[in-house]
């Protein structure tokens, strides 16, 4: 359909008739009451032109009638031409307004200010933008992709050991986790506020096979979180509690592989009709080492659930799911992916959920969309870009630019 604005023009302006009209009563108190040729040949022009202008009013008129008639004509017949149809609304079932369907967790970050030092670290952006996105390898075995992290803190007044779970989303060696698991590796950039060392375990059961740093870690979780550092037993709803490592060197005498196993990750909305959907969960539970000591061999394990319910943090997004009990729902399994049936990982476990409502060892974990969002939110990337390129870069510019803001926080509580 055609559609032509037309541009009236204007009549004459009051300055205009300050002009005709003294010509047209103009009197010579010497001479007859008939202008000069002269001047009668001026006033005729000037008729000529007044009645022309009246003439364009008229026809532009017409124009801007034919041209709003024949565009409601277009509009009533063009549903009626042959490979046309009216326009309809396409709904995206994951985007369903709060409240519908879906339950809402409070959120630690509604209405606060994200901090964004590295969307003005000028160094950070070039590195990222620099690097071009290097292409990964991928493995459908959970089992083969998952690493537990164990760490420990020394301080004079005690010592505390941490294990968790995480996976390989890249094959160069990038490794995705909680927060609460990956802060002792920023602890680990500075002795001054006690020794702080982590392993990456690997196989059946878990052997030192490699030394990680820390590549990434919201500012945003650290700066809601820091009070809780040297809680025995982290709480939370999971909300922007992850982290990304990247592997360093190997621990074993042998040379990193060329390539990891890394699961893949779908970073897509979760539709409502989630639930009920088989996964499967992977992790390190570690309920034997917790209760016998760390010399307990601690093994791998995966189970077969089904999503229970969906929850969003008021992104009116699916960012939490809860999944029903199963033998890796324990402490020790927090980072471990949660695969769909297509073989992509849609979350990670990040808490344990509600053994009344999904039976014993239940878990809950973020969604892999809100991973996604919040990373972009935080770096201005998107997730597949924050775990490719070069990563000792990408990681030096972090250790520079963010890990002293962040270490401020956490030296704060732990030295209170």
């Amino acid at each position: 359909m055609l559609a032509v604005r037309a541009r009236g023009i204007e009549p004459p302006s009051t300055a205009w008739k300050a002009v005709v009209l003294p010509l047209n009563y103009a009197r010579k108190k010497t001479s007859s009451s008939i202008l000069s040729p002269s001047g009668l040949k001026f006033q005729v022009v000037l008729a000529i032109l007044y009645g022309m202008h009246s003439i364009t009013d008229i026809l532009v008129g017409i124009l801007v009638a034919y041209i709003s008639f024949t565009n409601s004509l277009a509009s009533w017949i063009e549903p009626w031409l042959p490979g046309t149809e009216p326009e309809t609304e396409i709904v995206d079932p994951a985007i369903e307004p709060v409240g519908i369907d879906i339950t809402s967790l409070p959120s630690l970050f509604e209405g606060t200010s994200i901090p964004d030092l590295l969307r003005r670290s000028t160094a950070f952006q070039q590195a990222a933008v620099s690097d071009a996105l290097t292409a990964s390898t991928y493995t459908k075995d959970p089992i083969e992709a998952i690493v537990n992290i164990y760490c420990t803190f020394v301080t004079p007044e005690y010592i505390r050991t941490t294990t968790g779970t995480g996976f390989f989303v890249h094959s160069d060696g990038v490794i995705l986790t909680n927060a609460h698991v990956a802060q002792f590796l920023l602890l680990g950039e500075t002795e001054l506020l006690g020794k702080a060392e982590c392993q990456i375990r690997q196989g059946n059961p878990a052997h030192t096979a490699y030394a990680a740093r820390l590549l990434y870690i919201p500012p945003a979780w650290v700066q809601e979180n820091a009070a809780v550092i040297d809680a025995a037993v982290p709480t939370g709803t999971g909300e922007r509690d992850y982290a990304l490592l990247y592997v360093t060197e190997s621990m074993t005498g042998e040379p990193l592989p060329a390539r990891f196993p890394a699961l893949p990750v779908s970073t897509e909305l979760l539709p409502l009709s989630t639930r009920g959907n088989t996964v499967v969960a992977a992790g390190y539970p570690a309920t034997d080492l917790i209760e016998n000591g760390g010399a307990t061999p601690l093994r791998p394990r995966q189970a077969t659930t089904t999503v229970s319910e969906l929850y969003t943090f008021g992104s009116n997004y699916a960012d939490v799911f809860s999944i029903r009990g199963s033998a890796v729902g324990a402490e020790g399994a927090s980072g471990g992916p949660i695969v769909s049936e297509n073989g992509e990982v849609i979350g990670m476990i990040v808490t344990r959920g509600d053994d009344t409502e999904d039976g014993t060892g239940s878990l809950r974990a973020i969604t892999t969309s809100h991973i996604s969002r919040t990373i972009e939110e935080e770096t201005g990337f998107s997730f597949a870009k924050n775990v490719s390129g070069e990563l000792n870069v990408r990681a030096a510019v972090f250790r520079q630019t963010l890990a002293p803001f962040l270490l401020t926080l956490l030296s704060a509580e732990l030295t209170n």
